[in-house]
């Protein structure tokens, strides 16, 4: 493991590196080099994280100390890496994703001028440095460094064509939707300090499983509610979920960065990690499995009606979380992970194949604009085709092993839990394959113009989109259940070490519902045949869609116009505070503080022009004025005595 430790410091320094010679050099960078340098150190950083994961894998878990990041006399906060199953198969995730992500800019940017090039390329690295960080950090200080870094990156991601305005718009949202959240966060760790003196993971869990612990349960709900606030925010839910939609203003290779594998799944990393207080804090859990639950459908709901091909993926991106979280409030913290990692595989896919069409459409991105594409895409077509049927959970592709997790551990929690989310499994097909549809199959519907220009995209946009459908095909197998293949599930065995706290707790303190074969293999079979008969309507409905000028009436508008969530908060909170920001801007500000310090100026300039009168220059004056000062003090001591 020595040679692990020497070594690690690698994963996050390559990227940082990437990110100094591409942002200090871009002047002088031609674009050939800077796709070399920025996607370059992040294969490095998964070569090495390879490697780690091995070592990992070998039973070696260690946390690796740097230095002294704050040392005082009452705190001492450690720059520390922490080495183990979890953090692993997030460095794999975002490193590996992230590499692929970096290859398919590399064509997909290509149009943008050299500095703009090698400032994207920067800010990408850096995007992935701060995820690395985030995820490596051995206490929940170098964690927010790493949460922070993440939201500052977002920001400039989104907003990279900061000429529109709208996209500037989209990009503050996300900003300040996210600070939000991590003031919550933030309490959390102040809390813990205040508590424990310490923010050390390995410290703060142990603390919380003592006999006499100075953590008491209510400090727990707490704090895991505080955490959970910080995860709506970067996680994208209820009520802090508006901002990742917008987040369609960037690049689509930033889409499928912040929406697959790094900055979304933050926050279910950072509830993950923190698994035992989370066990210990049931009420905490139920908040945790319910937002998720309605974050999912709600999402789902939306996607149904939206005809921007991003926005479709985004509102996908959204319910997914959802389950995901879902996964978490029942204690199913494994399936939360695998889906994690399923979800990185194809939605990744997803946003690079909507890039790919985006890109020979010219920009377009309204699918009733589109249709008949896979004649002229037919490898976008194909991979697309396979994330399609691996988001809607159809055996036996990834998704369908790890939304099936969930759900049965949903199940075992709270059946209602499970018909709920079932109904959005059936959503998630219908939508996925009214997106398919809308797209590749039927009658071209652009213009002549678009048409002439249709073709397959290069190399470095086509092969990622393969790689990347290969393992939304296989990603799955590793986490079979033991109800189709015995011992099965290796995903779970591997984290055990991680959750074992959890695992221990819930044995001791709760009484365990495990599903018989029959009853999963049963809930299964309703999982897939249900999605199955959605995913045939859709494709039946859209694949010979024909544009018209008719417009959403009912429910339908509603779903469009994404519930009027929007309209909500900037009716109740944006317009008000507006209002209340205008009030001190021109009563308080202008009118008190400026009047005050207005009027203490113009008293002081007119009682100059006043007092100035008194030197005349006349020498009887003066001597009439002392006098009269001499006269003033003898009656001011008279009187004093």
């Amino acid at each position: 493991m020595n040679n692990v430790l020497q070594i690690v410091w690698l994963i996050p320094v390559l990227p940082l590196i990437g990110f100094l010679i591409n942002g200090l050099g871009r002047k002088q960078l031609s674009k050939t080099l800077t796709g070399i340098i920025g996607s370059g150190v992040i294969l490095g950083a998964f070569l090495v994280s390879l490697y780690v994961f091995f070592n990992v894998k070998s039973g070696n878990t260690h946390v690796a100390h740097y230095f002294n990041f704050i040392n005082t006399e009452s705190l001492n906060i450690g720059f520390d890496f922490q080495i183990d199953q979890l953090s692993s198969i997030f460095l794999l995730i975002i490193t590996g994703v992230g590499f692929l992500i970096h290859v398919y800019s590399t064509s997909y940017m290509h149009e943008e001028d050299s500095k703009d090039f090698a400032k994207y390329f920067a800010y990408l690295n850096l995007f992935v440095f701060s995820m690395l960080l985030l995820v490596m950090g051995a206490n929940y200080v170098i964690m927010f460094i790493g949460w922070e870094g993440v939201g500052l990156c977002s920001y400039l991601l989104i907003g990279f064509w900061f000429k529109n305005t709208n996209y500037n718009n989209a990009a503050k949202k996300a900003f300040v939707m996210n600070r939000i959240g991590d003031l919550g966060f933030l309490l959390a760790i102040f809390w813990i300090l205040n508590k424990l003196g310490t923010v050390d993971y390995h410290s703060v869990f142990s603390a919380a499983t003592e006999a006499k612990s100075k953590l008491t349960a209510a400090d727990i709900t707490g704090i895991t509610l505080l955490l959970f606030v910080g995860a709506t925010g970067k996680s994208a839910q209820i009520p802090l979920y508006t901002w990742l939609p917008d987040a369609m203003a960037g690049p689509t290779p930033v889409s499928a960065l912040i929406h697959a594998a790094t900055m979304v799944t933050a926050g279910i990393y950072m509830i993950a990690r923190s698994n035992i207080l989370y066990t210990m804090a049931p009420a905490t859990q139920t908040v945790v499995a319910v937002v998720g639950l309605a974050t999912a459908v709600l999402a789902a709901t939306i996607a149904l009606k939206q005809n921007d091909i991003k926005k479709v993926l985004a509102y996908s991106t959204v319910s997914q979380l959802g389950y995901m979280f879902l996964g978490l409030g029942v204690g199913a913290y494994t399936g939360a992970v695998f889906h994690v990692m399923t979800h990185a595989f194809f939605k990744a896919l997803l946003f690079l194949g909507a890039g790919s069409v985006i890109h020979a459409m010219g920009g377009e991105q309204d699918m009733r604009n589109m249709g008949g594409l896979k004649k002229y895409m037919s490898t976008t077509h194909i991979t697309f085709l396979l994330g399609c049927l691996a988001i809607a959970g159809m055996p036996p592709f990834s998704g369908f092993f790890s939304k099936d997790e969930i759900l049965a551990a949903a199940f075992e929690k709270n059946p209602v839990y499970w018909a709920i989310g079932w109904l959005g499994a059936l959503m998630t097909a219908f939508y996925m394959f009214r997106l398919y549809a809308m797209t590749f199959l039927g009658q071209f519907r652009g213009t002549h113009e678009q048409e002439h220009h249709l073709h397959e995209s290069p190399a470095a946009i086509t092969v990622p989109l393969i790689i990347l459908a290969l393992l939304a095909v296989v990603g799955g197998w590793i986490g079979i259940p033991d109800v189709i293949m015995q011992g099965g599930h290796r995903l779970e065995a591997f984290l055990e070490p991680v959750f074992k706290s959890s695992n221990d707790y819930v044995r001791a303190h709760e009484s365990i519902n495990v599903l018989n074969h029959t009853k999963e293999l049963g809930l299964m079979a309703a999982s897939v045949i249900g999605a199955l008969f959605s995913l045939l309507y859709a494709w039946n409905k859209f694949s010979k869609y024909q544009k018209t000028d008719a417009e959403e009436t009912g429910l339908g508008k509603v779903l469009a116009n994404k519930w009027y969530v929007d309209e909500l908060y900037d009716k109740i909170i944006v317009k008000p505070l507006q209002s209340l920001a205008s009030f001190f801007n021109n009563v308080i500000e202008k009118k008190l503080i400026d009047g005050f310090v207005n009027g203490v100026g113009r008293a002081v300039n007119y009682s100059s022009r006043q007092v100035r009168l008194l030197q005349s220059g006349h020498v009887g004056n003066y001597v009439l004025m002392m006098v009269i000062g001499i006269l003033i003090l003898f009656i001011v001591q008279l009187f004093l005595k």
